[in-house]
C-alpha cells in the first residue's frame, strides 16, 4: 500500500484515522528536515509511537503537533514492542486536542528548533513568581538549546514545555531567537524624574481615594490569581498593570474587559476550559 505525502496538507490525526479504518498494519515514517518519528499500527490499531527519546502515547502527541513535514505508509512492518493500551478514538482525539492547543502556542513559539534566552531588562522591577516546573525549565535555558532540547533536558515533552515556555515569553522574561543570533538587550522605560522644585504634597485629607475601576481591577486581578494559581500569577499580574496604565491614562471599563479576556485566553492554556470559563463569569455583574 503505497501512501505518502505532506503533513502541511493533512494533519496526522487525519491521516492515521484513514489507514486505520482500512485495518491495515504497517508504520508511519515522518520526516520534518534531520527530525523523525515512528507510528506503528496492527490491524489498523496504533501500538506502539517513537521520536527522539519518548515513546507511546507522548510520542504520538509529540508527532501530532507536527505542522510541516513528510510521511509515508510502510505497509506489513510489525511493531518492535507495544508501548500503546489507548483505544485509538481516545487516542486521536486528545492528539488532536493538543493541535487545537498547539495552534495558539505556535503564535508565541512558532517553531520548537528556535532557542530561548532571558530578556536583560535593564532597571527591572517587581517580583517574579513561579512554579517549580517553570524554574526547572529557566534552569536549563543557556543561549543554546533550542525549545526541543530544553524540554528533552528537562525530562518532559516538547508540548507540555512549549505550554510553560509560553507564559514566559507573554510576560517577557524570556525571547525566542535563531539558533546563532546575538543576545538582545532591552531597556525598560525610565522612571520620571522629579521637577526641580517639586510641589508640596497634598494633606493627607486632600489625597482622593482610589477610582471605582481601579478598585473593581484589583479585586479582578486578586480572583483570576486564586483561579489561575501559582502558574498563571506573572500572566495575571501582567494583564493587570497594562490595564492600570490604561485606566490611569482615561480609558474606561473596555480596559478591564480586555484584561480579563486576555487572561482567560492564557487560562485556556495553562489550566483548560474550565478555568477559562470561570475568568470569563468575573465580568457578569
Amino acid at each position: 500500500m503505497a501512501f505518502q505525502g505532506s503533513l502541511a496538507e493533512l494533519h496526522l490525526p487525519d491521516i492515521i484515522q484513514l489507514v486505520s479504518v482500512s485495518g491495515k498494519s504497517g508504520v508511519f515514517h515522518l520526516t520534518d528536515g534531520v527530525h523523525r518519528g515512528d507510528i506503528w499500527l496492527q490491524e489498523g490499531r496504533i501500538v506502539h509511537a517513537e521520536i527522539d527519546d519518548l515513546s507511546g502515547e507522548e510520542a504520538v502527541y509529540a508527532l501530532a503537533i507536527w505542522r510541516s513535514g513528510e510521511f509515508r505508509f510502510e505497509a506489513g512492518i510489525a511493531a518492535p514492542r507495544q508501548t500503546i493500551a489507548k483505544s485509538n478514538t481516545n487516542l486521536l482525539m486528545e492528539a488532536a486536542r493538543r493541535l487545537d492547543e498547539w495552534r495558539v502556542l505556535s503564535k508565541k513559539i512558532p517553531s520548537v528548533d528556535l532557542v530561548p534566552e532571558f530578556v536583560i531588562l535593564e532597571n527591572r522591577e517587581g517580583q517574579i513568581n513561579l512554579n517549580t516546573m517553570e524554574w526547572l525549565l529557566l534552569s536549563k535555558i543557556d543561549g543554546q538549546r533550542s525549545v526541543r532540547h530544553i524540554a528533552a533536558a528537562a525530562g518532559m515533552g516538547v508540548f507540555d514545555a512549549a505550554k510553560l515556555l509560553y507564559g514566559l515569553v507573554a510576560t517577557n522574561l524570556i525571547r525566542l531567537k535563531e539558533k546563532g543570533a546575538a543576545p538582545v538587550t532591552e531597556r525598560a522605560p525610565s522612571p520620571p524624574q522629579a521637577p526641580a522644585s517639586p510641589r508640596p504634597a497634598p494633606a493627607p485629607s486632600a489625597v482622593p481615594a482610589a477610582p471605582p475601576l481601579l478598585t473593581r481591577l484589583a479585586r479582578l486581578r486578586d480572583e483570576c490569581v486564586a483561579l489561575l494559581g501559582p502558574v498563571g500569577e506573572s500572566v495575571v499580574q501582567k494583564h493587570y498593570l497594562r490595564a492600570r496604565g490604561d485606566i490611569e491614562r482615561g480609558a474606561g471599563p473596555e480596559a478591564i474587559d480586555e484584561a480579563i479576556q486576555q487572561i482567560a485566553r492564557a487560562a485556556s492554556i495553562l489550566k483548560g476550559s474550565a478555568v477559562a470559563e470561570a475568568v470569563l463569569r468575573l465580568l457578569k455583574p
